[in-house]
């Protein structure tokens, strides 16, 4: 948390794992699926879709956003809006990139 949210570690370049530069570029043969809540008080809105603009390597058509309006931090993946409208959307993705 300290090291991606708090000293941008990861977005400036300078993240290591195991002496290694951590490198979102890299990532290339995946699909991308970021989810936000609207009411999130732990990681505010536009802290997740970065990972979009991170991860060049990505094709723009394999990336998806989703910003799920009415839920906090615990509301994107709990509860009835988890079940109804962001698992769908999680389940199409990994559908999608698995076809």
């Amino acid at each position: 948390m300290e090291k991606v949210f708090q000293t941008y570690e990861l977005p400036l370049g300078k993240l290591q794992y195991r002496g290694r530069r951590v490198d979102p570029s890299a990532i290339r043969r995946t699909a991308l699926f970021t989810v936000e809540g609207e009411r999130d008080d732990i990681c505010s809105v536009g802290q997740t879709v970065a990972a979009q603009d991170l991860c060049t390597g990505i094709r723009p058509y394999l990336k998806t956003h989703h910003i799920q309006t009415g839920v906090g931090h615990y509301g994107v993946f709990s509860g009835r809006r988890w079940a109804t409208q962001i698992y769908p959307r999680v389940r199409e993705v990994i559908h999608s990139a698995s076809a």
